[in-house]
């Protein structure tokens, strides 16, 4: 799915608006509002914890699936620790089965020494389109976005939401100018509107939009929107820009 089928609208951000999606930052909230957005809060991170739990004890058969293939097809770690920002701009450690060789860093830095072109890229965007550092069974992971599901565990621990703006790395910050305060207010998700909407197919400046939409505009309907949205991704994986 590319970026201009799968981005989502301006027609369809317009009418989740006027279905009551409209950023509550907008108005003065009152006393009431200030406790239901406190409910929702509790109630959201509810939702994490159980939803998380639910999610690692029903699939731990394909959890430890994936974690003996990675360790089959390539030498190194189950897993890849990234730090990334979160919250108010606490750094934490975002889990991920690894989909790469173990020597990746050394490898990339020899890659885009040697290829302005390949240094552009991974300035630009932080991903190479073609990277040739990607496993055989980490192509499969990305492809389906199942290198992600450890970061249940970053839910359960209150880093994550299951719902959220994307998890950035701190190289990442600047192009957020300044948006970025505004986007870190919440946890970082598992997925979002930007995963579901094209992922790296959509212009880097179209993410940071979506990211601060979700922000202003997130509720209980909104997210549910976004989950379905996601286990569409997840089972008709082709073209949804992962990679």
């Amino acid at each position: 799915m590319t970026a201009n089928s799968q981005l989502v609208s301006v027609k369809i951000l317009r009418g989740l608006i006027k279905s009551g999606f409209a950023p509550t930052s907008a108005r003065k909230m009152s006393l009431s509002e200030l406790l239901k957005t406190l409910d929702g809060n509790f109630a959201k991170r509810l939702f994490d914890v159980v939803f998380s739990l639910t999610v690692l004890i029903l699939f731990s058969p394909v959890y430890l699936l994936m974690a003996a293939l990675i360790a089959i097809s390539s030498p190194g770690p189950i897993f890849y620790i990234q730090k990334r920002v979160g919250k108010n701009f606490k750094p934490f450690g975002c889990i991920k089965f690894r989909t790469m060789v173990d020597n990746a860093e050394e490898v990339l830095s020899e890659m885009i020494g040697n290829s302005p072109q390949l240094r552009q890229e991974f300035e630009e965007d932080f991903k190479l389109r073609q990277d040739p550092r990607i496993t055989g069974i980490g192509k499969f992971l990305r492809y389906t976005s199942l290198d992600e599901f450890p970061q249940f565990w970053n839910v359960l621990m209150g880093d994550m939401s299951v719902v959220g703006p994307r998890p950035l790395v701190p190289e990442e910050l600047p192009k957020y100018g300044q948006h970025i305060d505004k986007v870190l207010t919440i946890k970082p998700g598992i997925t979002g509107l930007w995963q579901v909407s094209g992922r790296n197919d959509i212009p880097y400046h179209r993410r940071v939009q979506i990211d601060l939409y979700y922000v202003n505009c997130r509720n209980f309907w909104l997210d549910l929107f976004i989950m379905v949205r996601t286990i569409g991704v997840i089972i008709f994986p082709r073209n949804n820009g992962a990679y």
